[in-house]
């Protein structure tokens, strides 16, 4: 019996020793295979600017954090006119980032028309295989803070997007220290869905950046006015 147990127990220090060791390579792999495609305002230069969504509070203001991410792309637009994807979570009517997304652009004199609202971007892997696969990006500037470009980037690259990366980052944010291990674990997550690539959450529509973003406004109008305009 006693030498069973000592079989487990080795067994199981092994299987944890290897799944410490497959996230600390993991992370390496990330890390050191985007970090070069991180970027300036000034030197961004592709055909599209992809900001990934963060909370907002009483669904009208931006959080801080995605104020950064705004402020940068407000920054980059006035650099190269690129258009803008602005990608979250639009759940429910009560909660729609993209909308407050698109409303600080706005407010800031960037034209409605070239700012295109992605409302399924509920995690960082929908939002860059949606940019691909939904809207037709080619070449992507992707805008978050700097701990989470890496695996944007990684997956960007992965599905075949020509990609580079500006930080957003401003400041030491409240609750980072929980970010940086959520972080570990998502890039576990989606080096292997890189592997299989499964599908994103609402990803069998077409809409083209050569049309008005306005037509994207409306979670439920955008599908339909998207395929008339193909």
């Amino acid at each position: 019996m006693k030498k069973h147990l000592k079989i487990t127990v080795r067994i199981l220090l092994i299987i944890l020793i290897c799944a410490v060791l497959g996230t600390v390579l993991i992370n390496f792999i990330m890390v050191q295979s985007t970090k070069s495609n991180i970027v300036s305002a000034e030197d961004a230069g592709n055909d599209c600017i992809l900001v990934l969504g963060c909370s907002v509070v009483s669904n009208s203001t931006p959080s801080v954090m995605l104020q950064d991410r705004l402020d940068k792309v407000i920054e980059l637009y006035r650099e190269n006119k690129a258009k803008i994807i602005v990608s979250g979570d639009h759940t429910t009517d009560d909660y729609n980032e993209v909308a407050v997304m698109k409303a600080y652009l706005i407010k800031a004199g960037i034209p409605s028309e070239d700012i295109y609202e992605d409302h399924a971007g509920y995690s960082t892997y929908d939002s860059i295989y949606r940019a691909k696969k939904v809207f037709d990006v080619e070449s992507v500037t992707i805008v978050t803070q700097e701990y989470h470009l890496y695996r944007a980037m990684y997956i960007a690259k992965a599905i075949g997007l020509k990609t580079e990366g500006v930080s957003a980052s401003k400041e030491s944010y409240n609750g980072q220290i929980f970010r940086d291990f959520r972080e570990v674990l998502a890039r576990d997550k989606d080096f292997v869905w890189c592997m299989f690539w499964p599908k994103a959450a609402e990803a069998d529509v077409h809409i083209s950046l050569s049309y008005s973003g306005d037509t994207t406004n409306d979670k439920q109008a955008s599908d339909t006015d998207s395929q008339k305009a193909k």
